[in-house]
Parts: structure tokens; sequence; C-alpha cells
């Protein structure tokens, strides 16, 4: 009777630590997302794209960002083992400068923290018109 209570607790403690060892995992098609050069006020949207490489359900909890500037969007529910998902990253493109903002995915993937990269730079395609060595001279 022993040796049957070890083998079903041995059993049991296998059982568990081989469901532990289950995780989702995010492959991304890129860490980094480039603008390159853009004009002031055009299309800002942008997107990160990943498949869930793991065993289980990626469930993707928060989708932060650097600054207000750009703005994250997550997928709706859990992306299943196999299955691709996006995260949409909407920029202002109405500042004009360089691009350098962090987007940061909590999940519960293997690595529950993931920092993604944007960079490129806005360019004021009107105020290059008017620099372009063309003076007045009155």
């Amino acid at each position: 009777m022993k040796k049957l209570a070890l083998i079903a607790i041995l059993a049991f403690v296998g059982f568990n630590s081989a469901l532990a060892q289950k995780a989702a995992k995010m492959e991304f098609k890129s860490e980094t997302l480039d603008y390159g050069e853009i004009k002031k006020g055009s299309d800002g949207v942008r997107v990160f794209e990943f498949t869930n490489t793991g065993d289980i359900d990626l469930v993707i909890t928060n989708v932060t960002s650097s600054c207000g500037c750009t703005i994250p969007k997550k997928p709706d529910g859990p992306v299943k083992p196999g299955e691709s998902g996006k995260i949409e990253v909407k920029y202002d493109t109405r500042r004009v400068g360089p691009i350098r903002k962090t987007v940061t995915v909590y999940s519960n993937a293997e690595e529950p923290t993931k920092a993604l990269k944007i960079k490129g730079r806005v360019i004021d395609a009107e105020a290059a018109k008017t620099d372009d060595g063309d003076t007045d001279t009155k």
C-alpha cells in the first residue's frame, strides 16, 4: 500500500512539473520599427507582428509607451500557440524631429516584459521648401 501511495505522489509531482514547464513565447518579426523619414502630419500607424511559438495561450496584459506621443494597442484576446498577433502603434507625426521611443509589452510569456523600439524622423515638408536656398531680395 505504501508503494502505491508513493507511486501516486511521484506521478502527481511529475505531472505538475511537466505543466509548469509549458509557457507562451513571443517571437517578433522585428523588435524595431523604422519609420524612416516621414512628413509632418502623415499616417503614424505601424504594426509590430509576432507569433506565439510557445505551448500555451499568450495573454498580453498591457502595452505602454515611453511618452504620450506614442499610443500602443494590444491584441483583444489571447493568441493561441502557433498563431500570430499584432501590436499597433500610432505615433503623433505632428511633432517634427527624431523619433526614439520604447514600447513595453507585458504578458504571460517566458520573457514577461519585452521592450520594443520605434525610430525615425518627422520632417516638415513646408519648412524644407522655404529653406531650400530660395531667397527673396526686394
